[in-house]
């Protein structure tokens, strides 16, 4: 069944300018991600660099995302306050900061608080480019704005997989990570020189007055809506997977656990961000045209991920055969686009002084689990001796806990958002024209 989108007074008109300054949060957003996932494809050379061993290896990418994790509701909060712009210009200074100070590291410790800033910088971009793309754009093309900036974000990942990779082992650890730290001076003036906040005549309404009990109040009225949080459930159950085979263990299981030249891993890790790219931007066609698809979407790929990880780990002898590899990683790929889901239970559950607050607490979600694989994996890893097996089976604990929690609230949020299109549509009757 679709759901018919029912346009609403004030809504922004989109068009080319629109497109323009949106693509400038884009562009940030990209070049977070290129920083972000820039580890997974150095996760073997940090470990030869720093002398350190899995658990230590995964501390790199546990402590960046639980930074992230933790900023992502105090980022919504002041993005709603503060407006777009403001954001992002911190957040291109903190991570650009950062993939500096990971480049001339001279030791395990400042390298992990060089990620940890890099975190805190990468924190506040994607929230601030989906408010900036509500804030342009008519409301009816939230579901496909949000797929085409995760696929942006996607472009970033192939960035490291294909660029950053060549880059490491061509130049070396310094230059690789020093050199890609020029692209976030570029994006900061771009986007000081021409990004706004908001089109003319789309001013959002004053900033309610600032303290603990507004925190409270905004935070507590987008936790009680059953969209925020079956949003926060489908990123937290739908993500975390091909996250942490991107961000940090992919490589050392195609290379240690199956035997892969790390050319042949890299073009796998690759594979999994095209059928990300791909796949992103048929949920978003589909979402937004059959609103009643988010549900199956989200599902079915957690159930194919879940069986085509299962095949891999489990599969007799001592390695998987390529076409199973292969299968895995393009079904990995359509992780993220289903993650975006989670957003668009949100979305409408939330007027707009609340669409920062409620997308941090749905975008904490999937980082929460990917954070929390992450560290099982490294653990698993060290008390085995190496069984990938036993490491990755982790990932089936909070796939189930994610499944529960979605059908327990699905049929909540559903009822909730037909009361509000009724009400919608009778509010624009009674508009006077």
């Amino acid at each position: 069944m679709s759901a018919t989108a029912v346009a609403l007074p004030g809504d922004p008109p989109g068009g080319r300018r629109a497109a323009a300054v949106w693509g400038i949060g884009v562009a940030v957003y990209f070049v977070a991600v290129i920083f972000r996932t820039s580890l997974g494809v150095a996760g073997l050379d940090a470990a030869d660099r720093f002398d350190i061993n899995a658990s230590a290896l995964s501390t790199f990418s546990i402590l960046q995302l639980l930074v992230y994790a933790g900023m992502q509701i105090p980022v919504g909060l002041m993005v709603d306050r503060l407006g777009t712009k403001k954001m992002l210009t911190l957040g291109v200074v903190l991570f650009t900061v950062g993939q500096l100070g990971f480049a001339f590291s001279p030791s395990y410790g400042a390298a992990v608080a060089s990620r940890a800033l890099l975190g805190c910088g990468d924190a506040m971009t994607f929230i601030s480019v989906l408010r900036l793309g509500s804030r342009w754009f008519p409301a009816r093309r939230g579901p496909l704005i949000g797929q085409v900036a995760a696929l942006f974000g996607m472009a970033g990942n192939l960035v490291s997989t294909i660029f950053i990779s060549r880059l490491l082992h061509g130049v070396g650890w310094t230059a690789t990570f020093a050199g890609s730290a020029a692209a976030g001076l570029v994006v900061l003036v771009l986007l000081t020189l021409f990004l706004k906040d908001h089109p003319e005549g789309h001013e959002p309404p004053p900033a309610q007055h600032a303290g603990s009990a507004f925190v409270r109040k905004q935070i507590a009225r987008s936790w009680r809506e059953p969209g925020t949080r079956l949003g926060m459930w489908v990123h937290f159950t739908t993500q975390f997977p091909a996250m942490v085979f991107l961000l940090l263990w992919g490589m050392p299981f195609l290379v240690e656990a199956q035997g892969l030249s790390r050319e042949t891993a890299g073009s796998l890790l690759t594979l999994v961000v095209l059928s990300n790219m791909v796949v992103g931007l048929v949920y978003g066609q589909v979402i937004a045209r059959h609103h009643a698809a988010r549900v199956p979407l989200a599902l079915g790929t957690v159930g194919a991920t879940a069986l085509l990880w299962a095949s891999t780990i489990a599969y007799p002898g001592d390695q998987a055969p390529m076409w199973l590899l292969i299968t895995m990683c393009t079904v990995l790929g359509a992780c993220g686009p289903a993650s975006m889901i989670g957003f668009d239970f949100a979305r409408p559950a939330n007027p707009p002084e609340r669409q920062g607050t409620a997308s941090g607490i749905v975008n904490m979600g999937g980082f929460v689990a990917s954070m929390t694989t992450l560290l099982a994996v490294g653990v698993l890893l060290d008390a085995t001796g190496d069984n990938y097996r036993i490491a990755f089976s982790s990932v089936f604990v909070l796939e189930a806990l994610g499944i529960a929690q979605i059908l327990r609230l699905r049929a909540r949020t559903v009822r909730r958002e037909r009361e509000r299109l009724v009400a919608s549509r009778v509010e624009a009757v009674h508009v006077p024209a």
